[in-house]
């Protein structure tokens, strides 16, 4: 089957009565056809059956011909079983609770369109371990989705609690669900931590496992990327982590030691910027037990 290009929506879309982008693809008998096999499987996405309360317009916006393709043959191969409601949205992606053969997980959906992944480019230029890419927009969001997993592997082989990816296939990302079986944990922005300067701690000997042990910068570590997971600190979103090689790794680092601190200073405890990257960088980072789950 010919890989579609990029999304086909009318030069000038509009909404209709639905208020939803008219997709002439997804008259194509083939589309169709692959639509038709899995619509049972997407239902609390589209706004039926236990679910009803979820947007059509989530559906309209995340599913175009490649993420069509790629949750089918997700769901042939065993890996998706339901994708049941979104439990997360970002301008890089949406997040959905689904069921597989093994439990509930968590199906991360990237976004498809030309306007999402230019800002992103500068995470993946300048890492040794994706060069030679060619400029396609397609192209990208599918290494993106490969520079993730890769990512999220080498945190939970360091000891740092992170999702485990489960399976990946062009711009959709199986893995574990972090929470309770109908509902994920919360972020940390959205709870109230019983010691803050405890947490505070552990963040930081995150951030110091991940750059001296693991040798990379998450790039994006603030109280939104972190969720909160039976007591303790849970780390997501590492798409944009870089390798210490990564011409601009040391500028994300400080970035990331400034967004912990701030949120520390919000919630009621003095720490200085400076002070907390020496920690990060000159006190020697524990080697933790590497999380279940790998080869």
């Amino acid at each position: 089957m010919r890989e579609p290009e990029d999304e086909e929506w009318e030069d000038n879309p509009g909404y209709g009565d639905d208020s939803v982008p008219t997709r002439h693809w997804m008259e194509e008998p083939r589309y169709k056809q692959l639509f038709n096999e899995i619509e049972d499987k997407i239902s609390g996405v589209l706004g039926k059956g236990e679910f009803e309360w979820s947007d059509r317009r989530v559906f309209d916006s995340v599913f175009d011909q490649s993420t069509l393709l790629a949750l089918h043959k997700l769901m042939e191969g065993g890996e998706i079983d339901t994708l049941d409601f979104p439990i997360a949205r970002g301008k890089e992606a949406h997040v959905f609770h689904a069921t597989s053969s093994t439990g509930p997980v968590a199906v991360k959906i990237f976004h498809t369109t030309n306007a999402v992944f230019k800002s992103l480019s500068k995470y993946i230029d300048g890492d040794p371990r994706f060069g030679g890419l060619k400029r396609r927009h397609r192209e990208i969001v599918n290494v993106w989705v490969r520079k993730e997993v890769r990512n999220l592997r080498r945190c939970r082989r360091h000891g740092i609690p992170a999702p485990m990816p489960r399976a990946n296939y062009k711009n959709v990302l199986v893995m574990d669900l972090i929470g309770s079986l109908n509902e994920p944990s919360p972020r940390l922005r959205d709870v109230t931590v019983p010691n803050v300067e405890k947490v505070f701690n552990e963040l930081i000997k995150m951030i110091s496992v991940m750059w001296q042990r693991a040798t990379m910068v998450h790039s994006d570590f603030s109280e939104y990327n972190i969720l909160w997971h039976e007591g303790e600190p849970w780390i997501i979103d590492v798409g944009q982590a870089v390798v210490e090689q990564h011409p601009s790794a040391r500028e994300f680092l400080v970035r990331d030691v400034t967004r912990i601190v701030e949120w520390a200073n919000r919630n009621g405890i003095k720490v200085d910027v400076a002070e907390s990257l020496l920690r990060v960088i000159d006190d020697p980072a524990p080697e933790l037990e590497p999380l279940p789950g790998l080869d």
